[in-house]
């Protein structure tokens, strides 16, 4: 194997692999969020939820995307663990989709795919014309990737030493650990099927071998969801241990079966002289077999992860925002970011709800620290903001790298839109830091407030709770949802300057003293611009929900 072949191949499987990560992105950008919606509202039935798992996957070629979706969704509550086995199972069902196409042999017509898809996305304007352009023309590179392995190979065939590898995966053992190792490094059960199906056609390895080979690509394609849960809640995780259970019971079940039945020349019989399709029909009868298998035993299968990996005994352990960091990361590392867009935007909308919530509490006890000298209510505040700040830094890097994981990304404007509503609730945390901080000045100064002050300060903190807890209610009436809300912030501002005009009477009235009227002011000032905040906040909600 000369130079040349190796550049062939290498360059082929570059092709192969970017054409599959351009339908991917293609899909993310067209799809994604509808995928998330129909994976939450049909996964009840079991059957049911298998159906919608193999469909989804069968679209997007990837079970491994399908299943970081999944560890996503049960890692935000979205999702049960039970509810996650039927669709785990329905994945490995449609990922053979992949091996299908390529034993249909259409590389003739690849180029013609990659050129449509392409001058779709050259010529058109239509950005959802160009998520389809980007689907057509990554199938086209897939498939001419595959013939230039093919073609690269071919030489392969009169190498002694690779035919005496290859021979070697005759041992089950040694071909499934093959398949699994080859799999996990390059995340993709569909592209290690797609180079398994090349070597055969290449004579390289014989469909006997290539099972067992097979069977460890199902068991390495786990991988890419293991990634995915590392920093992630204990029920992603068991969502992972159901992944690999489910590819290890079916290996164990299928390795045993071709060592004492003839089902690989029952195989071969169904599509005589065509290796690709052999290895495609194992490949779907493997999955489907093992589905039909196991369904009856998937609550079994949920409740033996959750032995696995039982809950911590310790009362009160509770995930920090950390995770968010950590599963970023592992998407980040993976191949794939289809659906994943949906799944950062709704942890997204968790933690950025915690920290909306945390800075109205925050709101509401400084207020009370500031009406009732109480320094235990201060103290609480500021450590109140010490976490909205560690809030807003994580989630500010958390949505930094989650943007550049491909300009794809359906959700990308939502995403954004979070980010000005973390900068916004930091600074209502830090509004009510200064308000709860004027009592330093009360206690030192012995400041009183009169009873009709006293007064105002209480309907200030009434409305601003009612404000904020009103940002967070979701509703399907968003219009008429950011109208009461944009009202309650003219009150706000109405009542600042309403009560700022009878300050200045009581001032002129010699009814409060000089530090007293400075620190009203302030006062006045941090509560007009919480209310702004508010409004901005809900402005950008408002935005993300008529997008959804």
């Amino acid at each position: 194997m000369g130079i040349t072949e190796i550049f062939g191949l290498l360059g082929g499987l570059a092709l192969f692999l970017y054409g599959m990560q351009m339908m991917s992105d293609g899909l993310e950008a067209a799809a994604g969020n509808r995928m998330k919606k129909i994976l939450e509202k049909l996964t009840s039935n079991r059957f049911l939820g298998v159906v919608v798992g193999a469909v989804i996957t069968a679209v997007i070629q990837s079970s491994s995307a399908t299943t970081v979706m999944v560890v996503g969704f049960v890692n935000s509550g979205m999702m049960t663990l039970n509810q996650a086995v039927w669709i785990i199972m329905g994945a490995n069902i449609g990922t053979t989709i992949t091996g299908q196409l390529i034993a249909l042999d259409v590389g003739m017509v690849a180029p013609l795919f990659a050129f449509f898809g392409v001058a779709m996305i050259v010529f058109l304007k239509s950005p959802k014309v160009h998520h389809i352009g980007k689907i057509i023309a990554g199938l086209g590179v897939l498939f001419i990737g595959m013939d230039m392995m093919g073609a690269a190979m071919m030489p392969l065939r009169d190498m002694p030493e690779f035919v005496n590898l290859m021979t070697k995966f005759s041992n089950p053992v040694l071909g499934i650990l093959a398949g699994a190792l080859f799999t996990a490094v390059i995340q993709s059960s569909s592209a290690s099927v797609g180079i398994l199906q090349t070597l055969g056609v290449a004579g390289l390895i014989p469909f006997s071998s290539a099972v067992f080979v097979l069977f460890g690509q199902n068991i390495g394609t786990c991988i890419t969801a293991v990634l995915a849960s590392i920093g992630t809640s204990k029920s992603a995780k068991r969502t992972t241990i159901i992944h690999l259970m489910f590819n290890i019971i079916g290996t164990i079940i299928f390795a045993t079966l071709c060592l004492a039945l003839p089902i690989t020349d029952l195989i071969e019989k169904i599509t005589p002289n065509d290796i690709p399709a052999q290895i495609a029909n194992m490949h779907t009868t493997f999955n489907i077999v093992t589905t039909i298998l196991l369904i009856p035993f998937g609550t079994l299968m949920a409740k033996a992860a959750v032995k696995i990996l039982p809950d911590d005994k310790t009362p009160g352990s509770k995930e920090g925002l950390s995770t968010l960091g950590k599963l970023n990361e592992e998407f980040r590392r993976s191949n794939f970011t289809l659906g994943l867009s949906a799944v950062h935007v709704d942890l997204l909308s968790q933690e950025i709800n915690k920290m909306v919530t945390l800075a109205g509490e925050n709101v509401e006890r400084s207020y009370n620290a500031v009406l009732n000298s109480d320094l235990q209510e201060f103290e609480t505040v500021e450590k109140n903001e010490e976490e909205i700040d560690n809030l807003n830094k994580e989630i500010s890097q958390y949505i930094s790298k989650i943007l550049t994981l491909g300009n794809g990304l359906q959700n990308a404007d939502a995403i954004e839109k979070y980010f000005l509503i973390t900068g916004n609730a930091e600074r209502i945390g830090d509004h009510a830091c200064n308000i709860a901080g004027y009592i330093d000045v009360i206690q030192r100064k012995s400041i009183t407030f009169s009873e009709l002050a006293r007064t105002e300060l209480e309907q200030m903190r009434e409305i601003s709770k009612k404000a904020i807890d009103k940002v967070l209610e979701r509703t399907d009436d968003v219009t008429k949802w950011l109208s009461e809300i944009a009202a309650m912030e003219q009150q706000m501002d109405d009542m600042t300057r309403t009560y700022r005009e009878s300050h200045l009477e009581r001032m002129r009235q010699g009814k409060c003293t000089e530090e007293a009227c400075v620190l009203y002011s302030e006062l006045l000032t941090d509560f007009e611009r919480i209310g702004d905040h508010v409004l901005n906040i809900a402005q950008a909600f408002s935005k993300i929900y008529v997008n959804e």
